[in-house]
């Protein structure tokens, strides 16, 4: 983004779903195998690598509307917490991140009624993970209880969550 591009944002309203995990599978086949892509499709994926987050370093302080988000499809799905280490790096707090996943992607999606805050008369969609997010925000890559709708679907014993 540049700084037009950046003011229209602001200006607007407009979400930016930065979707910086994108580039984790590049990172991890060039580990596996440093000639698996051609030396074109090499330098596109260098230059995607090199420029990712610099939109995120320059939007989050001047106020742009951001949600988390990625794209599952390039990336093995079940990884889109790492979404949230990144967001760090690139300048946003915890805290932000975390209200970037809930409360702002809520509000992207129309959904703010159902969604996005645990209040009465809402789904009820929650995590629990052992650790503070708002320390490390990868103890959200280690999801050890999950409720959907009120509903437990998924807990796992013996993580240092309350029995």
């Amino acid at each position: 983004l540049d700084e037009e591009c950046i003011a229209l944002f602001v200006k607007t309203g407009a979400w930016y779903v930065p979707t910086l995990s994108t580039v984790n599978g590049y990172l991890e086949r060039i580990a596996a195998d440093p000639n698996a892509y051609s030396p074109a499709v090499r330098a596109k994926v260098d230059w995607r690598i090199k420029v990712t987050g610099e939109s995120l370093v320059k939007a989050a302080p001047r106020g742009v509307k951001i949600a988390f988000g990625t794209d599952a499809g390039v990336s093995k799905h079940g990884r889109n917490a790492d979404e949230f280490e990144l967001m760090v790096k690139y300048g946003m707090t915890p805290s932000q991140a975390l209200v970037a996943a809930t409360v702002s992607a809520a509000e992207l999606l129309g959904i703010s009624a159902e969604a996005g805050t645990l209040e009465p008369g809402k789904r009820a969609d929650l995590i629990a993970v052992a650790g503070d997010p708002l320390r490390d925000v990868t103890v959200l890559k280690r999801v050890s209880f999950v409720m959907k709708d009120g509903v437990v679907f998924r807990d796992v014993r013996g993580a240092g969550l309350p029995q």
